[in-house]
């Protein structure tokens, strides 16, 4: 190998220019635009999780339904067990004896008296 002398007084000649060849003119060609394939998946992802979150909230809804037509229904529940137990409370106090008594008396019946009760005997064995 030659060795460099950096501290030469000679420089170099320069390099010949090339002279470029004139090509002829291409026709030109349409450049189809790449679409990045990463874009296409991204919006597939999003629609996808669009999708997933409507649904969600589809079932979400659905089930606030339900459970208003449930509270609805227990309401109704308490409210017809309260009307049950007034009516039977109501049905005990017709039947209590003492409330017959009055009703029977204002129809003109009276209680019999004790010395003039008397029973059959009808045979039944």
């Amino acid at each position: 190998m030659a060795s460099l002398d950096w501290f030469a007084a000679e420089v170099a000649a320069p390099a010949p220019a090339r002279q470029r060849r004139a090509r002829p003119a291409a026709a030109p060609v349409a450049r189809r635009r790449a679409q990045p394939r990463r874009l296409r998946g991204g919006i597939i992802w999003i629609s996808v999780f669009a999708l997933l979150l409507t649904g969600v909230v589809a079932v979400n809804v659905a089930v606030l339904r339900v459970h208003i037509g449930a509270n609805r229904l227990d309401k109704q529940q308490l409210q017809l067990q309260q009307e049950n137990s007034s009516l039977a409370a109501q049905l005990s106090s017709a039947g209590a004896s003492q409330r017959i008594e009055q009703m029977a008396y204002r129809f003109g019946l009276r209680p019999a008296a004790g010395t003039d009760t008397s029973y059959i005997d009808l045979g039944r064995k």
